[in-house]
């Protein structure tokens, strides 16, 4: 932590010290718990901050500098995945910590933005970002939220929090090379056809094989379009008929194997569920518009995928291909293995979101928690979309309560872990229905498919909320992070009160000086944090 300087001079003079035996402090709410409600307040009704008169507000450079930070972590984080509610709440949490207030973050799918007015005299002074090119990088993610942390906890001047930033976002390594990102493409597709199947023996490996070549096929086709700046939906377009025609192609021959499962790996290779939570989570929380452009882009994805894919279903069963699987969507026909093929199905799409490595082992145990319970209550006859949602429940349950235990987003505890529970096979149903000829069928399989995904979607929302119900913030969300008054513990040193900035105007600006001397690095005019109470 950097040091904080205080009147005098001296770093830390006018802090409360603990004596030999006195009780550490308590330790301060994360930020999106301080900042939630101040996000979920309406403007006219945010609390008041105190504590800093006019001569301690930043000037007009100092508020853009600020402002420019605001945007920029606002950017990483809605580009790396994460609500809009949380990106909001990290822009205020970051202006708030440099003084810059009253100020209104606004969030949409592309754009992030931010406005301050100091007085109803002043000019109003607005800024704004396009996010153009979202990229699934959980890793970024999870280092942009510690900075947030850091920022909100007073620990870094608003200079020094642009160069970290900068260090993250424009000259950092990626988590894993990008060749590891295609095999980790066709295990994902591998094991969905186990996870499907249910079956170990000669025939299930060999088509495990199968599906992981259909899998790099598809990647290394979509790559190739993608290098051409064609849109993302034709990328999903041209992804999905390796699998397809691969699988048609199994069900013609003799030797008795189940191209449906291939390409059922196929679909769970491709779906888009990173999108479908963050358009969940951001119609739940009141961002409607934001949900509802992320929806928009989950329905042109899967689009892309349904054409790719009955496309070549058409083909082969004009060809008499026997493309009908075995056994039903959701059954649980060997649970030890389904339940080890759900684990690398998660570590698989872990990999692909780009988690931290430290992260991965956390990923697969919740999802683990989730495929077990699915599989225990479907066996007991519950329903499978009910299942579905009690299984996606308890893995948002676990992942904020591993979020909260490492002080960083959920968003990596949970996404990957719900890739076992994607409805990949009740889609493959829907779209075989259809060509076959059985529009009813299918229709009926596809809002099973739909269901199923607003189940996984509303279930691991809710999960998040129980856990910040049941577990309450260890601070209050508009005080001040230092203790002071007669809430002070005993057994501290009596604390040295700095004189008003209200009643005594001189003494701050002398304090500025003093400060930036006894800091020796710290230039004229840096915003600090500071720690300023609220009141309503």
């Amino acid at each position: 932590m950097s040091k904080q300087c205080h009147p005098g001079g001296q770093p830390g003079a006018g802090d409360d010290a603990p004596e030999p035996g006195a009780l550490p402090a308590q330790r301060p709410a994360p930020w999106p718990d301080r900042m939630r409600p101040l996000v979920r307040t309406p403007m006219a009704e945010r609390p008041v901050a105190i504590g800093a008169g006019p001569q301690e507000r930043p000037g007009p450079a100092e508020a853009s500098r600020v402002l420019d930070l605001a945007l920029r972590v606002g950017e990483s984080l809605l580009a790396s995945g994460e609500s809009a509610e949380d990106v909001e709440g990290a822009m205020l949490g970051v202006a708030h910590a440099y003084r810059i207030y009253p100020c209104e973050p606004q969030v949409t799918f592309t754009l992030v933005a931010i406005s301050h007015q100091p007085t109803p005299d002043d000019p109003p002074l607005t800024a704004e970002r396009a996010v153009r090119r979202p990229a699934s990088d959980y890793t970024r993610l999870a280092d942009v939220f510690r900075l947030v942390s850091a920022i909100t906890a007073g620990e870094l001047v608003a200079e020094r929090a642009c160069e970290r930033l900068t260090a993250l976002t424009a000259h950092r390594r990626p988590p894993y090379p990008e060749w590891l990102l295609v095999p980790a493409s066709g295990l994902l597709a591998g094991s969905a056809t186990l996870l499907v199947g249910g079956r170990a023996d000669g025939r299930a490996w060999l088509v495990f094989a199968i599906a992981f070549v259909a899998a790099l096929a598809g990647d290394r086709l979509a790559a190739l379009v993608a290098r051409h700046d064609l849109p993302e939906f034709y990328g999903f377009v041209i992804a999905a008929t390796p699998a397809a025609a691969i699988g048609s192609l199994l069900s013609l021959n003799g030797l008795h194997l189940c191209g449906s499962v291939v390409i059922t790996g196929g679909l769970f290779a491709l779906l888009p569920g990173r999108p479908l939570v963050a358009a969940a989570q951001d119609g739940l929380t009141g961002f409607y518009l934001t949900a509802a452009a992320r929806l928009l882009e989950v329905l042109y994805l899967m689009a892309g995928i349904v054409i790719g894919v009955m496309t070549v279903l058409y083909l082969g069963v004009s060809g008499d291909a026997d493309l009908t699987p075995d056994a039903r969507p959701g059954s649980t026909v060997n649970l030890p293995l389904q339940l080890a093929a759900a684990m690398l199905v998660a570590l698989a799409f872990a990999v692909l979101l780009r988690t931290d490595r430290a992260t991965l082992a956390l990923v697969v145990l919740n999802s683990a928690v989730g495929w077990t319970t699915y599989a225990v209550l479907t066996d007991a006859r519950v329903e499978p979309i009910v299942a579905t949602g009690l299984a996606a429940g308890l893995v948002g349950l676990f992942g904020q309560l591993m979020a909260r235990y490492r002080a960083m987003s959920a968003l990596p505890h949970v996404t990957a872990a719900l890739g076992p529970l994607m409805p990949g096979a009740a889609l493959y149903f829907g779209m075989l229905a259809f060509v076959q000829g059985r529009p009813e069928a299918g229709c009926s399989w596809v809002g099973r498919a739909c269901a199923t995904a607003m189940a996984l979607a509303i279930g691991v929302n809710l999960g998040g909320e129980v856990a910040r119900l049941f577990l309450p913030a260890s601070g209050r969300a508009f005080t001040s992070r230092r203790p002071a008054g007669r809430h002070r513990r005993r057994g501290r040193r009596r604390r040295v009160r700095r004189p008003s900035p209200r009643v005594e105007p001189a003494p701050a600006a002398r304090r500025g000086s003093a400060g930036a001397s006894a800091a020796g690095a710290s230039p004229a005019g840096d915003a600090r944090p500071t720690d300023v109470g609220f009141r309503r």
